[in-house]
């Protein structure tokens, strides 16, 4: 598949999720962190606009000049913009008006794809391209937020549970310890936090081969997990006690049986499923209680090929940080990751929410440790 016809594909894929929308879904923004589909379904078009279209295609006319304010997410080198909070007061411009937006500039970005051949600009046709695959898995997560938070538990789709899956792997993995690679390999797309392959030593560890369960979860919720203080770092601790925290995000107690909300409607939780929505202060607790831990992300890598993953975002105990030989890139393509190696937990491997072909064994995500509305769950290790 050519670039030009990845480029449909992809963008394609955004829409296809966005017909199962009520008009009225398009704007809500019902908290901070989780913004409106509108604002995704405009925010990937500026990306293609501002970084590509506006420098390289002669005569390019932006299609609104108000649109760099509005849809500019975090890019100071590219302007003002407004508060991410703001994102969900735009009734203004229309969804209508957006799919125009995007219309307009899928038909500029073909006729650049048409005739370019310099390479630079095709690498950052593509870095746009996994952008809008980002942006894919948070449509998926913050559209859950938005209706799992709906009081009536609305259905977007029966085919869209997504939290059913169950482990296809048992037993433990040994890993001998020495100095092994880390890092990005090859000569395929990759983020710049992937790069600087380098050595690191690892002790000999063991690795589970399997993920947390929910009726893992449920025993430690029953043990007194959520009230136990020792179990739980002081930030945790914190946490809990300041949202009177008792179960996973989107679960529900009714009539003495658990529930959990996903795209497909509210229902019973299936104790076999692959726990999910669990922030890192949830896991590192969990891990403590099993007198186990979370695997680095170091090690997650090592032992990667051998793993069975996919299934959840794995919460690893590694701060993110910067590779040794990071540099970020000038201007405002040096944003994507570099200024967030601050107060973020590593995940490693992908969710049933990641995009087809954006993930591979040496791709960081990045997370506050509160955050749980990704697709997130636990890996044991010790």
């Amino acid at each position: 598949m050519n670039v030009s016809e990845k480029y449909k594909d992809i963008r394609m894929q955004t829409i296809a999720f966005c017909k199962h929308l009520h008009i009225e879904d398009y704007a809500l923004q019902v908290v901070q962190f989780a913004s409106p589909p509108k604002w995704h379904l405009a925010h990937t078009t500026w990306f293609f606009e501002t970084f590509i279209l506006i420098p390289n295609s002669k005569n390019y006319t932006p299609f609104n000049p108000d649109f760099n304010f509005l849809f500019n997410s975090y890019y100071n080198n590219v302007g003002d913009r407004i508060l991410q909070a703001s994102r969900g007061n735009m009734s203004r411009p229309s969804t209508d008006e957006i799919y125009k937006y995007r219309e307009y500039v899928d038909a500029k970005m073909q006729e650049l794809l048409a005739e370019v051949s310099d390479n630079t600009i095709i690498d950052l046709v593509i870095l746009g391209l996994n952008h809008e695959q980002q942006h894919q898995e948070l449509l998926i997560t913050d559209v859950k937020y938005m209706l799992g938070h709906n009081p009536l538990f609305p259905v977007f789709n029966k085919e869209y549970n997504l939290v059913s899956d169950v482990n296809s792997h048992t037993g433990t993995i040994k890993i001998n310890g020495g100095v092994y690679e880390i890092g990005y390999q090859g000569n395929d797309f990759c983020y710049d936090n992937e790069l600087g392959v380098h050595k690191v030593y690892v002790d000999d560890f063991e690795i589970n081969n399997y993920l947390v369960t929910n009726s893992d979860f449920i025993e430690f919720m029953e043990a007194g997990g959520y009230a136990d203080f020792n179990l739980w770092l002081d930030d945790g601790w914190s946490w809990v006690n300041a949202n009177n925290i008792n179960s996973p995000m989107y679960w529900h107690k009714i009539e003495g049986d658990w529930h959990c909300y996903s795209l497909s409607g509210l229902q019973k939780i299936d104790p076999l499923a692959v726990l999910c929505h669990i922030n890192y202060y949830e896991a590192n607790a969990f891990a403590e209680w099993k007198g186990m831990r979370l695997p680095t992300e170091f090690e997650w890598e090592i032992a990667a090929q051998q793993l069975d993953w996919g299934k959840r975002w794995e919460w690893t105990n590694s701060a993110y940080l910067a590779y040794p030989r990071f540099k970020k890139e000038n201007g405002a393509v040096g944003e994507y990751n570099g200024k967030f190696m601050s107060n973020r937990m590593v995940l490693r491997g992908a969710s049933v929410a990641t995009s087809k072909d954006h993930s591979r064994t040496t791709y960081r995500n990045f997370f506050n440790p509160t955050e749980r509305w990704q697709y997130t769950g636990i890996r044991l290790a010790k």
